[in-house]
Parts: structure tokens; C-alpha cells; sequence
């Protein structure tokens, strides 16, 4: 039994393993396929994306639009090769003035409080708020009665005094005649001439008591001690003032001729001198605080005597006639000086001056439309108006506006021009049409030609 078992086993040992199926590389071969299809994709996504097709407009092959591709591509440098647009202006020759512009304040040459100088009820207020006064005018009346008694009281003192001075004066002399006939004593008649001295004297003070009372009424008028606008009335009739009064009765500004004091810095202080001492009358012209409207013309009347060292400036004073009220006291305006004037100076519009490492410069304009750098001095300045020293002449054309998009030899296109070049083109529309079609075709061929040699250098890779 045991050889019987046995025997099925030995045909499996014996018999071969079958063979490996035949389909056994087909895996790999799909594999490799799938590599390669993944390949391609990629390609051509990178192709894709760096042509756009798309995104090109018609016309795209033609020299231009590669021109504007290589722009695109090529950054700030390729834009800067472009014309590009610019306003222009010649440089001219005209008068330039020495202005010095700085903040004043408007000063009245005389500003009073009206105040009473004697004690007493306040009768009457002769003015309007607001009214212009005249130097003399009355403003306000304060109850006379108690100083016409005591002048009246001091009348009355000096006619006594004055009899009894002259009853001592006749009894003196009487004397004297005694004296000189030895019938009286010298004592005597040197006593009587002291009365008489102080009888004097006694008449001198009532005569200043009489004085005094006068003035005293003369104070009970309040008059205007200057010509001028009065203000807010601070005391009504019927109170009782003093002169102890702090706002006293009103307050009286003169506005005709005012002041304006402005300050300029010490630098500027030498010019000036030298036209005061010379004489020169310099105007003065006040405009308001936006610095546009001209309020008022007047002239330099005066400088300070010394120099603020703690912000290195001067103070000047100058006048103006203010005919029709424009400067008001207090009020803060813009006061220009002018010192002096520079006549022939090369002038051109301030917007033409840049900065830059080297100094202040200018773009000036060449016959082939190309700009280059131009250092130059500036001279005084007068808000859109600049003066060169040196360095340019006059009828040399720069640039005034869209000089941030230019650098040495960069070409520029004037927009005042191109009215003249589209008449131009509009009265030739047929032949610019035709020319456009040409255009298109040269483009087209030339974008061709573009491809060919790309895809000879892609072969040649």
C-alpha cells in the first residue's frame, strides 16, 4: 500500500512547471507609454503658455506687435526707448523782481482805550459802535456840576486873597514912606513886606486851584485823542466810572494809515539795507492769508534795531493808506517786499527745474526731439517764474511737464504737434488705408520670417 500512495507523487515531481504566460511585458511597455504621454502634455503646456496664442491681438506677427512682445518682455528698459509725451517751453527774457514773501500781521499805528480821568456819573456816550471818529470829536459827556462849584468855590478864594493882597501892598508902601521920614521902626516895615509875599503866594494857589477845576471840566468832555474806528461801547449812561476803570469807556483803533509787521530773515537783511540807504522806496503789497487776493499796496517805512536771536529774524514795519478799509487790525496777511529787479534774466516756468545729485537741472529739448541734462543755477524765484543764472539761453526749448519719464537722449513727442500730423493723415485716408493693408501684409511675412528662424533655432538645438 505504501508503493500505491507513492505512486501519484512521482508523476508531479517528474512532471515540467508550466511556462510563464506569454503576456508577461506588457506592463512595462504601457508604463513607458504613459511616461512618455505625460512628457508631451508637459511640452506642450509650456509652449502653450509661453506663446498665449489667445492673448494676442490681430496683427500679432506684424513688426510692431513683435516689438511691442519684446517691450513686454523687456521691461522698463523698452519703454524708456519709446517717444515719449512731453509739454515744452522756451526759455525767455524778461524782468525778474527780488520778492520776499513772509506772514505779517496788521498793526494799527495808534490803538486807545478811551478812558475817563476824573470820577463821576456818565451823562451821555456821543458815538455809534462801529463809527468812524475824527481826532477832537466828542465821545462821552460826565456830569460837570460838581467841578463848576469847586471852581466857583476857587474864584471866590482867589478875588478874597487878591483884596487882601493888595490892602498889605498899600500898607507897605505907607510904611516905606514912614521909614524914610524915621517916624516908624524898620522891623515893621519888614514884616508887612512878608505879608505881602505871602499874600502873593496865597493868590498863586488860588489861581492854580482855579486851573485845575478847568481842566477838571475840560475831562468831564471825553473827546477822541485820535482819528480812528471806535468799538463795542463798554460802559452805558448812568454809571459812575473812574479812572480805575480796567476796560475803561471804549476802545479807539486808527485804521487810516495802519501797519503791517512782518518778519524776514537776517540773510535777507543786507539787500534791504542797501536799498534804505540809498533811499529806495520799496513797496509793500498785502495779500490775504490764501495768498491770492491783493488787499492793499504800501511801502517799507521802517526795520527794527536789532535781530531776534532766538529764531534769526528782523522785524519789519510797513505802511499802508487802507483808503477802503481791506486791512483790518490784528488780521494775518501775506506781505511781499519787493527789494529789487533783475532785468534780462533768463526766465522759464518753475515746473522746468528738477533736482537731482548733482544739483538742479533741466531737460532741454534738441532739433531731433531727443532730450538731454542740462546742469543749471537758479536765480530768485516769483511763484511760476524762475530765473537761470546760468547754464541755458534764451530760446533753448525744455521740457515743462513729463520729465519723469525721461533720461539723457530719450526721444519725445510734442501733443502740440499732433493736430497738424492728424490733418495730415485724415486728408490721406485712402492712401493710409492702403499703406495699412501693406503694412499688415509686411507684418504678416515678417512675423512668418519671425517663425522660421525660431523653429531653424529650435532645430539647430
Amino acid at each position: 500500500m505504501d508503493k500505491e500512495e507513492k505512486r501519484p507523487d512521482s508523476p508531479r515531481r517528474d512532471t515540467p512547471s508550466a511556462p510563464a504566460p506569454s503576456g508577461g511585458p506588457a506592463p512595462r511597455k504601457s508604463r513607458g507609454k504613459l511616461i512618455a504621454f505625460v512628457v508631451v502634455l508637459i511640452v506642450a503646456a509650456i509652449v502653450l503658455l509661453r506663446w498665449q496664442p489667445w492673448s494676442k491681438p490681430p496683427g500679432a506677427g506684424s513688426p510692431a506687435a513683435a516689438s511691442g512682445g519684446r517691450m513686454r518682455h523687456g521691461g522698463p528698459g523698452a519703454m524708456a526707448n519709446m517717444p515719449q509725451p512731453v509739454s515744452v517751453a522756451a526759455a525767455k527774457a524778461g524782468d525778474m523782481p527780488i520778492v520776499i514773501t513772509a506772514l505779517g500781521t496788521v498793526t494799527p499805528l495808534a490803538s486807545v482805550t478811551v478812558r475817563t480821568q476824573l470820577s463821576g456819573t456818565l451823562q451821555s456816550v456821543n458815538f455809534e459802535e462801529g463809527q468812524m471818529v475824527k481826532k477832537g470829536d466828542v465821545l462821552a459827556q460826565i456830569d460837570p456840576r460838581p467841578y463848576q462849584i469847586s471852581l466857583a468855590n476857587a474864584e471866590g478864594q482867589l478875588a478874597r486873597d487878591q483884596a487882601l493882597l493888595a490892602t498889605a501892598r498899600l500898607d507897605l508902601k505907607r510904611y516905606q514912606t514912614l521909614l524914610a521920614q524915621d517916624s516908624i521902626a524898620s522891623q515893621q516895615v519888614d514884616t508887612q513886606g512878608s505879608l505881602v509875599k505871602q499874600y502873593e503866594g496865597t493868590v498863586k494857589s488860588d489861581q492854580a486851584n482855579i486851573d485845575t477845576y478847568k481842566l477838571d471840566l475840560t475831562y468831564a468832555r471825553i473827546i477822541a485823542p485820535v482819528s480812528g474806528r471806535v468799538g463795542l461801547r463798554q460802559v452805558d449812561p448812568g454809571n459812575y466810572v473812574t479812572p480805575g476803570d480796567t476796560n475803561g469807556i471804549v476802545m479807539l483803533t486808527q485804521l487810516q494809515p495802519i501797519s503791517v509787521i512782518f518778519t524776514t530773515s537776517e540773510d535777507n537783511l543786507p539787500p534791504i539795507l542797501k536799498q534804505l540807504r540809498a533811499g529806495t522806496k520799496m513797496s509793500v503789497s498785502a495779500y490775504d492769508r490764501s495768498n491770492t487776493t491783493l488787499l492793499e499796496n504800501g511801502f517799507l517805512q521802517t526795520i527794527d534795531n536789532q535781530i531776534d536771536t532766538t529764531t534769526g529774524t528782523v522785524k519789519l514795519r510797513a505802511s499802508f493808506a487802507n483808503g477802503d478799509g481791506s486791512l483790518f487790525p490784528n488780521q494775518f496777511v501775506n506781505a511781499r517786499l519787493l527789494v529789487d529787479t533783475i532785468h534780462d534774466a533768463v526766465i522759464v516756468p518753475t515746473s522746468s527745474v528738477l533736482n537731482g545729485s548733482q544739483g538742479q537741472y533741466v531737460y532741454v529739448v534738441k532739433p531731433d526731439n531727443t532730450v538731454t541734462v542740462r546742469l543749471v543755477k537758479v536765480g530768485p524765484v516769483n511763484a511760476e517764474r524762475t530765473s537761470i543764472a546760468s547754464g541755458l539761453a534764451v530760446g533753448e526749448r525744455i521740457v515743462t511737464d513729463g520729465s519723469d519719464r525721461l533720461r539723457e537722449g530719450s526721444k519725445i513727442t510734442i501733443p502740440a504737434e499732433r493736430p497738424k500730423h492728424a490733418s495730415a493723415t485724415s486728408g490721406a485716408s485712402g492712401v493710409s488705408g492702403a499703406s495699412g493693408t501693406a503694412g499688415s501684409t509686411k507684418s504678416g511675412a515678417s512675423g512668418a520670417h519671425q517663425g522660421r528662424r525660431h523653429a531653424s533655432g529650435a532645430e539647430g538645438q
